[in-house]
């Protein structure tokens, strides 16, 4: 493992690599891993990773996983970068056949993973829908219990869809932020193990943007543009780029958008302003208070990107614009595209498409 050490994005307390902890002992904010760049590049300038077939775990020397023997995994990853025939200049990274119909399976293939070394056997995780889904569909592929709990406003096809994996589901009166805070208070009381937005997540949703650069022949494109829930997704495809930069496998920085829905727009003019009841029907990237806010402003500032805030009439547009082009998405899935057009950028730009439109049966156009 080349992991070196987890330290508080914040206050910049440290960890060892390998600590059961979940955020900053010191101040309460997320970690992140600090990984040895020198090991690493040995590896990846080699003729074999460089040609290697485009997927989740050729990337493996970027985890912080310390046995690949015990790797949770259904082949989650490799999707495919689709150019667009309607928009010129435009990719679609169409993250919806993964196997639980997201891209938070790449993140939960690293967290089960995670607490398999660590011999647990039950998971703690809050989640609007789409990752509640995924921590239970990889926890009963690893053998281990889980509890999910989701907003009473999640869709009732993610529900039945964790209720599928054998996971409980606990419906939370209010946002997303209090089924959160419900996680955490188990986790205080009992020890649980918490998966969710914490930094093993992060790392494994890095393989988003490995993939687009690799995808490109190593090269950056103008822009890419991500849903904005939690931020995430944002910040692991920023960190994925700098890490290429770090081992000389790229040499340009793409500009990084993000986009929310403008009933949840709490990233805006460089400050976080926390959106205590948001209205939006996209689900997925219902989150007022953004877990990676700091970290989503430290990659548009580097990136020279921004926040784009799209209303739902303009995301389902963005469906609709999807769908011609032979991609069902969901309302949220749709609103990177949405926000590229609104943006009009210029220039090679990715847009990607977090979640498959069979997770909600709503009818939006």
């Amino acid at each position: 493992m080349h992991a070196k050490k987890l330290a508080c994005f914040k206050c910049g307390k440290e960890f060892p690599a390998e600590e059961r902890i979940f955020y900053c002992t010191k101040c309460g904010y997320s970690l992140d891993v600090h990984y040895d760049y020198a090991g690493i590049r040995r590896l990846v300038e080699r003729q074999e990773f460089l040609q290697a077939p485009v997927k989740h775990w050729k990337y493996w020397m970027f985890y912080p996983v310390s046995d690949l023997q015990k790797v949770v995994s259904m082949h989650e990853g490799g999707t495919a970068l689709i150019k667009s025939r309607k928009s010129k200049d435009f990719w679609l990274k169409f993250e919806g056949v993964n196997p639980t119909g997201s891209f938070k399976d790449r993140g939960s293939s690293i967290e089960i993973t995670k607490a398999i070394e660590k011999g647990e056997k039950e998971v703690l995780c809050a989640s609007t829908g789409n990752m509640g889904a995924s921590i239970a569909a990889y926890a009963a592929r690893a053998g281990i219990k889980a509890r999910i709990f989701v907003p009473k406003f999640a869709s009732l096809e993610k529900i039945r869809q964790i209720q599928a994996y054998g996971a409980s589901v606990k419906r939370v009166e209010g946002t997303y932020e209090h089924s959160l805070e419900e996680t955490k208070k188990i986790h205080k009381k009992t020890g649980a193990y918490l998966t969710g937005d914490y930094h093993y997540r992060a790392e494994g949703q890095k393989s988003v943007g490995f993939e687009i650069i690799d995808q490109l022949g190593w090269n950056a494109p103008e822009n890419i543009v991500c849903p904005v829930g939690n931020g995430t997704l944002l910040f692991a495809v920023f960190k994925a780029c700098k890490e290429l930069q770090k081992v000389k496998l790229l040499e340009k920085m793409p500009r990084i958008f993000g986009v929310q829905a403008s009933g949840c727009n709490s990233i805006r003019d460089g400050k976080i302003f926390p959106v205590k009841k948001p209205k939006t029907l996209a689900s997925a990237i219902d989150c007022g208070n953004p877990v990676y806010g700091l970290e989503v402003l430290k990659a548009l500032k580097e990136s020279k990107g921004k926040i784009i805030a799209v209303s739902d009439k303009e995301m389902a547009q963005g469906m609709k614009a999807l769908a011609s082009e032979g991609i069902f998405a969901e309302l949220s899935g749709a609103a990177s595209l949405a926000g590229a057009l609104k943006e009009k950028l210029q220039g090679k730009t990715v847009c990607i498409v977090s979640g498959h439109g069979l997770k909600e049966s709503r009818k939006y156009y």
